[in-house]
């Protein structure tokens, strides 16, 4: 987003889900047609469909209430969580002669931000396809009231990342955040007082993504280009992983180096000699610097893991851009207004480090090094282009496209919520830490390492 272009506005309105069937149906059909329009992914394959179609089953019979937990590498993840659903579903279904009732489909949680840089289009169609908003790293009441409501009385299942955002890793999970976890006890609680007898349940769904044939090429053209962008002079082309390997790891110290440099510079930041350190110990002190540069802005303390700290950044710029005292934005003054702009304008210029770090979160220094597959290498060189596409102040959305791909879902095993319930009861923070963690590591079990 360029902060040129931020204006204080009223708050954030939450977007309610409105069904509608024939926009599903509309949607439902062009699905193919966008997928080998707008994505690199030309099959989708599904395994284990056939539990989810049971559960699909007991759900429409009103035995059990569940919510599908899925992986989020990828901004086309929400794509094949429709193509799993809208089609797969219903071709295994009927080959294992599972009976639907009714065509299946499932509401979902999405961040209140997408519609912001997605553009307010994007609001209305999630919101047809019977989606629910929430914002992150606050206490958004009317969000959680109606995912809870369609967790407990919804025509359909619920679907959900939570990773709560992107980490652009085919083979790391990001830390969970704990509300699918507390949406889960609460649905139980609720059906519980109801004197309902539904199951609760969470399932785990993977998603990954595999190149048909190894971009190799295109990896080391963009990483020449990446090269060049930081000002690297490179005469060696070759596609050999292990001399790859030597370049993406230069890159990666010739930047660390650089935005070690910028915060010692410009934000007087003690930043010490680091050359002796590991690349992973440079990145996480850097990291941590760029959080408590736009912390400090917004004077707030550092608490919790970093994708905690993100989300309270996050929340905190918001509320100086979309601010509860313009409501009646017409009545204010133009002195007023142009206060407001300025205000407006550096909040978003101090969220620009937060979302730098966003994007680093989940790296290691090991991932390439472990294991140098051409998917490793694709993720790596990728984050990359966003780190210096977000620098030159790009649109991060036309991210390169390395060659076709395949994506790979794969169903888990359902967890119960409503076996924890009792201990829940007992203690809630424990309860919920359990569970999150359960799902942590059942998601991480569906990782195919290629």
């Amino acid at each position: 987003m360029n902060p040129t272009s931020i204006h204080a506005q009223p708050p954030l309105e939450y977007i309610p889900p409105d069904f509608n069937p024939w926009i599903w149906r509309g949607v439902k059909t062009l699905l193919p047609l966008w997928l080998q329009w707008q994505t690199t992914i030309k099959e989708i394959e599904g395994k284990n469909i056939e539990q989810l179609a049971d559960l699909y089953q007991q759900f429409q019979a009103g035995n059990i209430r569940f919510l599908m937990a899925f992986r989020h590498p990828s901004v086309n993840d929400p794509y094949c969580m429709g193509y799993l659903v809208w089609k797969l579903l219903p071709i295994i279904a009927k080959q294992k002669k599972i009976t639907l009732k009714n065509l299946p489909h499932s509401h979902f949680i999405y961040d209140r931000g997408i519609p912001l840089w997605a553009g307010s289009g994007v609001g209305w169609l999630y919101s047809q396809l019977g989606g629910t908003s929430i914002q992150r790293g606050k206490l958004d009441i009317p969000g959680l009231r109606s995912a809870r409501e369609l967790f407990v009385n919804g025509q359909f299942p619920m679907a959900a990342a939570p990773e709560g955002a992107t980490n652009g890793h085919n083979e790391i999970i990001s830390p969970l955040e704990p509300g699918i976890s507390q949406l889960g006890f609460w649905c139980a609680e609720d059906v519980q007082k109801a004197n309902r007898k539904e199951t609760v349940f969470i399932v785990p769904i993977g998603i990954q993504y595999f190149y048909l044939s190894p971009p190799w090429e295109p990896i080391e053209q963009l990483l020449s280009q990446l090269e060049k962008d930081v000002g690297i002079s490179t005469q060696n082309h070759s596609l050999d992983p292990s001399k790859l390997y030597e370049r993406l790891y230069g890159l990666g110290e010739h930047c660390l180096g650089i935005m070690e440099n910028f915060y010692r510079q410009f934000y007087h930041q003690t930043l010490p000699d680091l050359s002796e350190q590991s690349l992973q110990e440079r990145l996480e002190k850097l990291l941590n610097v760029g959080l408590e540069v736009a912390e400090t802005y917004f004077n707030l303390k550092p608490k919790g893991n970093m994708i905690d700290r993100c989300r309270r950044l996050e929340q905190a710029g918001w509320e100086y851009i979309y601010r509860d005292d313009f409501k009646d934005i017409n009545q204010l003054s133009s002195v007023d207004k142009g206060l407001g702009d300025r205000v407006a304008e550096e909040a978003s210029l101090r969220m620009w480090h937060m979302r730098l770090v966003e994007s680093f979160v989940a790296v290691t220094g090991y991932y390439v090094k472990d294991k140098p597959t051409a998917e490793r290498f694709a993720d790596t060189v990728l984050l990359l282009w966003d780190f210096v596409a977000k620098i030159k102040g790009e649109n991060p959305l036309s991210r390169p496209q390395l060659g076709p791909q395949q994506a790979q879902i794969t169903v888990g095993d359902p967890i119960s919520v409503s076996d924890r319930f009792e201990g829940y009861k007992k203690n809630r923070r424990q309860g919920v830490t359990h569970l999150t963690q359960d799902l942590q590591d059942a998601l991480d079990k569906l990782i195919i390492h290629s």
